[in-house]
């Protein structure tokens, strides 16, 4: 069971606000630590903060206008008929799960998610294969909805279009409400950060939370020691990789020697001439301050290291 909030007249202002108001499709494969550009610990910053982002990129441009296209090619290519839905979906067993869909499938219990990909991303869809984090928005659709059948339809810019079907599966939904409720109740509502995982996006939300340091503030360093060691550990792992990483391309180029291209039957090497123009950053400040002062752009972070004691 569900209830459906209106979104007619709603301004994307308070369309994004709603948003924060529970757990949406987009948000479930970051919460389970499948989205390669999100993270559970960004999607907890999202809906704990009284910031409302109005992200624009041309990412999302493209997406939101050929979202219509997509829709019509779906249906072209599988005679199915599809409305916009001018809601958004709440359940009512789990308040905390909202749902914004795409379309919904005129005559049958399903719905639609449109998609784009550019072209660097199309053997992400090879295959049958589809992008485990919109796996997880498909299902979380239908887990709010009930709807049995999901379908997930994707154009890959300049290459081509593509559809899949996917079927209700008890295990996974049951799975998927469960990682919802506890991320929900357990860090949402008590205000308890999740772990990082590792992802820039933990980065980027560290530094939104800290992003200035106390002056000649310190605090003791308890239980990190081993972790700490293991960083050492994998800090020379990384060391010896790439040095062996060096050795192999010198070993190319040696062969290579004056040549632009090199192939075989399993790769293609480039070694092309790349001419770049840089402003002398430090010649300006020393003959023109005025002007280094004038366009000079300072910018503020925190610099992390570690040193033996």
């Amino acid at each position: 069971m569900f209830s459906k909030i209106p979104l007619a007249g709603v301004s994307n202002a308070e369309w994004l606000r709603l948003r924060k108001s529970g757990i949406g499709g987009s948000d479930a494969g970051a919460i389970c630590g499948v989205n390669p550009y999100s993270s559970a610990m960004k999607v907890f910053r999202d809906k704990t903060s009284e910031e409302v982002e109005e992200q624009d990129s041309e990412a999302i441009r493209i997406g939101h206008d050929l979202e219509e296209y997509v829709a019509q090619r779906f249906t072209e290519a599988t005679g199915l008929k599809v409305r916009r839905s001018n809601y958004m979906y709440r359940s009512v067993e789990n308040p905390f799960m909202i749902a914004d869909i795409d379309r919904v499938i005129i005559g049958e219990d399903a719905g639609l998610e449109c998609k784009t990909a550019s072209a660097y991303h199309a053997d992400k869809w090879a295959d049958g294969n589809i992008p485990l984090h919109y796996i997880m928005q498909c299902y979380h659709y239908m887990a709010v909805t009930g709807k049995r059948v999901w379908y997930i339809a994707a154009v890959i810019l300049g290459r081509e279009f593509t559809y899949r079907r996917l079927e209700w599966d008890d295990d996974l939904i049951e799975r998927l409400i469960s990682i919802e409720t506890d991320f929900w109740n357990n860090r949402v509502a008590k205000g308890i950060m999740p772990p990082p995982d590792g992802s820039k996006a933990c980065d980027e939300v560290l530094e939104q939370y800290f992003h200035t340091a106390k002056k000649a503030s310190a605090i003791a360093l308890v239980g990190f020691d081993e972790k700490l060691r293991r960083r050492e550990e994998i800090l020379g792992f990384i060391s010896e990789l790439q040095a062996e990483q060096k050795q192999i391309e010198q070993e190319v180029k040696l062969f290579m020697q004056d040549n632009e291209l090199a192939g075989s039957d399993s790769f293609c090497v480039s070694w092309k001439n790349i001419d770049a123009t840089k402003l002398d950053t430090k010649r300006i400040k020393e003959e023109r301050p005025e002007l280094y002062a004038d366009y000079g752009k300072v910018s503020h972070s925190r610099r992390f290291e570690v040193k033996a004691a």
